[in-house]
């Protein structure tokens, strides 16, 4: 089964600043590019760390408000001091968060989940940077199309698992959320159908309807009447 990378889903053309940019040049470029945050580059290129509006934003809640009308926020040391700082080394949030191109969309939304960031910066073998990702780039594998989708499902999942006892199965696919339907020659096979089509790009959910073939041509529910032929 094949996957999106973030190769794939990355932006190329960066806005990046450099350690030792200025405070009001990081404004200046973050206002430019429509972006709430660049990579802070060093001087090989690679990424040092990320500067955001919330950084700079620190910065003016950390003054003092003349009216009174709202407390002065409590900072710890270490906030205080990127609050004072004035350049972008100063004022980012370092070390950068990082991936790499040949990542899938799973492996770069649980490093987001854990380490609590909006944005990766995508680096090479020597940590260059090659490109930025951001949550909305992860959220395009679910522009895909059903079709697509359900084509992949009946070609990948019950084509490559047929001979296994999955030949009895069909795939609806309606906005993402998958249903199988059919019948499977044992039931401890299901839960490994279902993972299979949840990794898939662009699910978003998947139900079953599934159940054991019939042996010997006879019913399949366990119902009386095929108590009864058994017998």
């Amino acid at each position: 089964m094949e996957h999106r990378t973030i190769g794939e889903l990355m932006t190329r053309k960066v806005v990046s600043v450099r350690l030792d940019t200025p405070f009001k040049e990081i404004a200046q470029t973050l206002a430019d590019n429509a972006v709430s945050a660049v990579p802070v580059l060093d001087g090989l290129g690679r990424p040092a760390g990320i500067v955001s509006e919330a950084d700079l934003l620190r910065k003016a809640a950390d003054r003092s408000d003349l009216s009174g009308r709202t407390p002065l926020p409590h900072l710890e040391a270490w906030e205080r001091a990127r609050a004072e700082g004035r350049t972008a080394g100063e004022l980012m949030s370092a070390p950068a968060v990082c991936a790499h191109p040949d990542w899938t969309v799973v492996e770069a939304a649980r490093l987001m989940e854990v380490q609590q960031v909006k944005r990766l910066p995508v680096v090479d073998e020597a940590d260059v940077l090659l490109g930025i990702v951001s949550r909305s780039d992860l959220l395009r594998v679910f522009l895909r199309k059903d079709r697509a989708i359900r084509e992949e499902i009946t070609r990948e999942v019950i084509g490559r698992t047929a001979r296994l006892g999955a030949s009895g199965v069909t795939a609806d696919v309606h906005r993402g959320q998958v249903t199988l339907h059919g019948t499977v020659t044992d039931l401890l096979f299901v839960p490994v159908l279902v993972r299979m089509c949840a990794s898939l790009d662009g699910v978003v959910s998947v139900s079953e309807d599934l159940k054991p073939e019939p042996a010997n041509g006879g019913p399949s529910d366990g119902t009386a009447e095929g108590r009864a032929e058994e017998s």
